[in-house]
């Protein structure tokens, strides 16, 4: 079982996949199971940031984009509010095939007498008063922020302040809590090269079956993530890697990358999909993340 760790862990987490994530399987019922997977792989792992890049600029790939991020985002929510952040969509007719994340932020507890003092919850703004907001959080009572002016159905973070008759709470950001609360899902518009020298990260991490073992390299990445403030791991789509992708964008993966690593040496398959890379890369990731 993997742990989280605390938010306040000094490191932020991005994971990039490309829009073609998933080109290569032809029902929308098998597309959104492979988003879920990585959504999954995402909250296993406590990433942080899910960027869908596009790698094909000779196509219009915008609506692939938004289809990955409507999964990954809807994934993301909890269940209690997705019926208000979410209309009835093509793109959410197989949703019931998703798999559940389990993480924090995915309140089990639904009556108002289960609360607790401190509790966090994801809530959405349903009405306002001259006082301040009231949040649905789950409950059958909605809780009152006051002194906040907000748009209807805004999502919120609210820490529990007041039980009983009346509920309170107060508007805190999502790195309030102290556990992971989920991952945000996020379109790019421009390549992975730019994602790279636009996003200000420390360490830059790209996967590749042409990059050295990860072994080769362990210690001097483990090294660079210590010390790594925000840390950024690319994946290749169904028909291209990453060296691939970046020629298309007239880049070399090796000037725009701080480690091309192979995490899955020795393969017994002709390849590694994107999602078994996702899995691989993580979960080797994660023991430089607990070990250290």
């Amino acid at each position: 079982m993997v742990m989280c760790p605390l938010v306040k862990r000094g490191r932020e987490l991005s994971i990039a996949v490309p829009a073609s994530l998933v080109s290569d399987v032809p029902h929308l019922r098998e597309k959104t199971f492979k988003i879920g997977l990585v959504g999954r792989a995402a909250a296993v792992f406590c990433v942080d940031e899910v960027v869908i890049f596009p790698d094909s600029p000779e196509v219009d790939q915008s609506h692939d984009a938004e289809f990955i991020a409507t999964i990954l985002s809807y994934m993301e929510t909890p269940q209690y509010l997705r019926k208000r952040l979410f209309r009835l969509v093509p793109e959410l007719r197989y949703a019931g095939i998703l798999p559940p994340l389990r993480t924090p932020h995915h309140s089990v507890p639904n009556k108002a007498r289960d609360l607790r003092i401190g509790e966090h919850r994801e809530g959405v703004v349903v009405s306002s008063t001259d006082t301040g907001l009231y949040v649905d959080v789950g409950v059958e009572r909605s809780v009152l922020v006051s002194n906040v002016k907000l748009p209807m159905n805004s999502r919120v973070t609210v820490k529990i302040t007041e039980l009983g008759r009346h509920l309170g709470a107060d508007l805190v950001g999502r790195d309030d809590p102290e556990l992971y609360w989920g991952y945000r899902a996020k379109i790019l518009r421009v390549g992975f090269g730019h994602l790279v020298k636009d996003g200000d990260f420390d360490l830059v991490i790209a996967t590749s079956r042409r990059g050295v073992r990860f072994m080769e390299v362990a210690g001097e990445l483990a090294e660079r993530w210590e010390d790594a403030g925000k840390v950024l791991v690319g994946f290749g789509s169904p028909s291209m890697g990453l060296f691939e992708i970046l020629e298309h964008e007239k880049l070399i993966l090796s000037d725009v990358a701080d480690f091309v690593i192979n995490f899955v040496p020795n393969q017994g398959t002709a390849t590694v999909r994107t999602v078994e890379a996702v899995f691989s890369c993580l979960s080797v990731l994660n023991l430089l993340a607990t070990d250290r």
